[in-house]
C-alpha cells in the first residue's frame, strides 16, 4: 500500500470492502488489512487515517477480534463503523452493553449537525443499522452526536474529532448522506490527499505484475467475460507476450460464445488467444451431479487440470492469471480478516485445489465490478466488451438447476439468447445489471396446437446494481416480458412456461445456485 492512503482494518463484516469501495469514490486510495495488523506495518505504511470496519463480534465475546491498543495513540484519524464504534467505545473505557435485540434495517437519527461528520446533512436522516450490542454511556470527554428513534447511541466523537464512532453503515446506499458522511471524514476531518484514480490503478498493478512474472510465461484464463477481459488487457499491457490468452469451452457458454470470444478478443485486446474445446471432459464429471457447491468445485479443480494440461504447449508456464472480483472472494468466505461467513463458492476461489503447479496472479481481485470497468476503459477496451452483463465461471452449470445434460444445455442456450436479444431490439440492455434465464427441474402441463404438452419450466432474471453485493430486481415491461415468453415457448423446444424472478439480493443472490 502506498503512504497516504486509508487503511481499513477488517473485522469480518460483509460491508468491508463496500468501505473501500466509497473510500476510492473519492478519489483517495484505500486497502484492507487483518485486524490484528501489527503497530510496526502501520507505521511502515503512514496511512492519513484508518478505519475499523463492522463484524459479527461481540466486544464481550472470548473470541472478539481486537486491535493492539497502541495504535488508538497514533496521531492518525481513526473511524470505528458499527462494531468498530464499539471497539472505540469499550478501548476508551465507555459502556458496552450486550444486548438480546437489537436494530436492523432502517432507522432514522436525530443529528448534531454542528459537528464536522455531520457538515452540510439535514438534522433527521435515515440510515442502516445491522447491531445487537449498544453503547450506553461515551467514554471521558467524548460526545454523543447522533442518537435513533429507539433512543440509542449512534455516533460518538472524542473532542477534538481524531476519532469518531458511527453505529450505523454510512457505506451502504440505504444510508441517507453516507457518502458526504464519509467524505467529511475523510476530506473535512483527516484531510486525505485525494490523488487516486484508474490511470493509478493501472501502473501500480503492472509494475507488481512485472515484479511478480519477471522472465517467466503466464497463460490467462478467459471466457469473454468483463473481469477476464480487463484482466487479459491489463497483464498484456504489463509483460506482452509472455502472455497467452486461453479459452476453454467447457460446454456450458452461452450459444456460440467460444466462436464470439475469440474473434471479440483478439480485434479488442490485439493478443494471441488459443481456444480449446474440453467440453466432454466437464460434461462428464457433472454428470448426475446435483448439489451446486460440488458443481463449482468440480468445475473449479477441472479448470485447473485442463489449464496445467494446455500450458504445456506453451512450454514452461509458472502463472495463472484470472479475473477473480473481490465479491468473489468475500462471498466464498476469503475476505482479509478470515471471518466472513461463506455465502457460495466460487469456482476460482474455493474451488480451487490445494495443490497447483501455478502461482495465482489476480490483478482485479480487489476490484467491484464497476472499477473494473472503469479500468477497462481506461486501457481503451471496446465499450461492446467493457459494458457486457456478468456472466459466471462455471457458466450454465449455475443455471441449470439439478442434473446438466447436453440436451437441458441446449434448452438454455437457445432460450437465454432470444432474452437477451430481445433487452437488446427493445433498448433494456444498459439499464440492467444482469439478466439470464435459468432452467427449472420441474414439468408442467401446457397446451400447444391442441395438444397436451408436460415440458419444462423456465426462469428468467434480471436485476440492477453498482456492485453485486446487494440488487434489486429490475422492472421489465409487461410487453418486452410478453414478447420474450411468447417467443421462447414458441421456439425453444423442451419450454411450454416461463416465469419472471422478482426476489432481490439479499434475500436472494443474483445467481440462482
Amino acid at each position: 500500500m502506498k503512504s497516504n492512503g486509508v487503511m481499513i482494518l477488517d473485522f469480518g463484516s460483509q460491508y468491508t470492502k463496500l468501505i473501500a469501495r466509497r473510500v476510492r469514490e473519492e478519489n483517495i486510495y484505500s486497502e484492507i488489512f487483518p485486524h490484528n495488523i501489527s503497530l510496526k506495518e502501520i507505521n511502515k505504511i503512514k496511512p492519513s487515517a484508518i478505519i475499523l470496519s463492522g463484524g459479527p463480534s461481540s466486544v464481550f465475546s472470548n473470541t472478539a477480534l481486537k486491535i493492539d491498543l497502541r495504535i488508538l495513540e497514533l496521531p492518525v484519524p481513526i473511524l470505528g463503523i458499527c462494531y468498530g464504534l464499539q471497539l472505540l467505545a469499550h478501548s476508551y473505557n465507555g459502556s458496552v452493553e450486550e444486548k438480546n435485540s437489537g436494530e436492523y434495517g432502517l432507522s432514522k437519527l436525530n443529528i448534531d449537525s454542528s459537528h464536522e461528520i455531520f457538515s452540510g446533512i439535514p438534522d433527521e436522516i435515515n440510515t442502516w443499522m445491522s447491531h445487537m450490542d449498544q453503547v450506553t454511556k461515551v467514554p471521558q470527554n467524548w460526545n454523543v452526536l447522533a442518537k435513533s428513534s429507539n433512543n440509542i447511541i449512534a455516533a460518538i466523537s472524542n473532542e477534538d474529532s481524531s476519532r469518531i464512532g458511527l453505529q450505523f453503515h454510512p457505506e451502504v446506499v440505504h444510508t441517507e448522506y453516507g457518502k458526504e458522511i464519509l467524505s467529511n471524514f475523510l476530506i473535512r476531518i483527516a484531510k486525505c490527499p485525494a490523488d487516486w484514480n484508474a490511470s493509478n490503478y493501472i501502473s501500480d498493478q503492472i509494475s507488481k505484475i512485472k515484479e511478480e512474472v519477471g522472465d517467466d510465461k503466464l497463460i490467462i484464463g478467459v471466457s469473454g467475460g468483463v473481469d477476464s477481459t480487463v484482466a487479459a488487457a491489463l497483464i498484456h499491457k504489463a509483460i506482452g507476450n509472455q502472455s497467452t490468452a486461453v479459452l476453454i469451452d467447457h460446454g456450458l457458454m452461452r450459444k456460440n460464445e467460444a466462436e464470439i470470444c475469440v474473434a471479440a478478443l483478439k480485434k479488442g485486446l490485439g493478443v494471441n488467444i488459443h481456444s480449446y474445446d474440453e467440453s466432454s471432459v466437464f460434461l462428464s464429471k457433472l454428470n448426475n451431479k446435483k448439489d451446486p457447491e460440488e458443481k463449482r468445485k468440480i468445475i473449479g479443480n477441472q479448470f485447473i487440470e485442463s489449464f496445467e494440461k494446455i500450458s504445456k504447449i506453451f512450454g514452461d508456464v509458472k502463472f495463472l492469471a484470472q479475473g477473480t472480483l473481490y465479491p468473489d472472494v468475500i462471498e466464498s468466505g476469503f475476505g482479509v480478516g478470515g471471518k466472513s461467513h461463506t455465502i457460495k463458492s466460487h469456482h476460482n476461489v474455493g474451488g480451487l485445489p490445494e495443490n497447483m503447479n501455478f502461482k495465482l496472479i489476480e490483478p482485479l481481485r480487489d476490484l467491484f465490478k464497476d472499477e473494473v470497468r472503469k479500468v477497462g476503459i481506461e486501457l481503451g477496451l471496446p465499450s461492446a466488451l467493457v459494458h457486457r452483463h456478468p456472466f459466471p465461471g462455471p457458466g450454465l452449470a449455475v443455471r441449470i438447476i439439478g442434473k446438466i445434460t447436453k440436451e437441458r444445455t441446449i434448452i438454455l442456450q437457445e432460450a437465454d439468447k432470444i432474452f437477451i436479444d430481445i433487452l437488446h431490439e427493445d433498448g433494456l440492455y444498459d439499464d440492467i445489471w444482469q439478466a439470464f434465464a435459468v432452467l427449472i427441474p420441474i414439468k408442467t402441463v401446457g397446451v400447444m396446437g391442441d395438444q397436451r404438452t408436460y415440458e419444462n419450466l423456465l426462469a428468467l432474471r434480471a436485476v440492477s446494481s453498482t456492485d453485486g453485493m446487494t440488487a434489486d430486481w429490475f422492472k421489465i415491461p409487461d410487453k418486452t416480458l410478453a414478447k420474450v415468453s411468447n417467443k421462447i415457448v414458441n421456439s425453444v423446444k423442451g419450454v411450454n412456461r416461463v416465469v419472471y424472478d422478482i426476489t432481490s439480493k439479499p434475500p436472494g443472490t443474483i445467481e440462482w445456485e
